[in-house]
């Protein structure tokens, strides 16, 4: 049965998804931070990447919404955490995010189907394709710098030889509102 996007709840899980990838922006931020701080240059450029990228996925869902002609709401996010014990854990925070945020997508996707709103559905299917990519990345960096764990200078050498993650604009992504960062 088809659900009238005022009474959708695909509408209203679109918009708390935008407070998960805002706040998982804000996490990379801080990850990022982390690693800028203890001088591993390449890894901080890697979160603070992966930062713009949960930011324009939560814009790509405020276009939607946009283009859909339905109410947008921006939340507040709660504090990302800062503090690390080692360099691991901040990655492997960072592959549970990725995770998490697969579980949340495959909800919206599901719930999209549900309502029978086809065409949140095909939007959703961008969203699932990345978040398989999003893990797998996370993954091999995961493993990297638990390899390297006794010398990060390792894994700082991998990465500034292999890019793990973001290959760079996909033309297949939505629109952001206000453009791509």
């Amino acid at each position: 049965m088809y659900v009238p996007m005022s009474e959708s709840r695909f509408i209203d899980a679109v918009n708390e998804q935008i407070a998960h990838e805002l706040a998982a922006s804000n996490q990379y931020v801080a990850i990022a931070v982390y690693f800028d701080s203890e001088t591993l240059q390449q890894l901080a450029a890697h979160f603070y990447r992966q930062a713009l990228e949960e930011r324009n996925h939560a814009m790509m869902l405020v276009q939607y919404l946009l283009d859909s002609g339905e109410q947008v709401r921006i939340p507040a996010v709660s504090e990302p955490q800062n503090g690390f014990p080692d360099a691991i854990a901040p990655v492997a925070l960072a592959l549970q995010q990725e995770r998490t945020v697969t579980e949340q997508i495959v909800r919206l996707a599901a719930l999209a189907r549900e309502e029978n709103d086809l065409v949140g559905a095909q939007f959703m299917d961008w969203f699932l394709k990345e978040q398989r990519e999003e893990v797998a990345s996370m993954s091999a960096l995961l493993a990297v710098v638990e390899r390297a764990a006794d010398n990060l200078l390792l894994a700082e050498e991998h990465l500034s030889r292999n890019q793990i993650g973001d290959a760079g604009v996909d033309p297949t992504a939505p629109p952001a509102a206000g453009g791509a960062l």
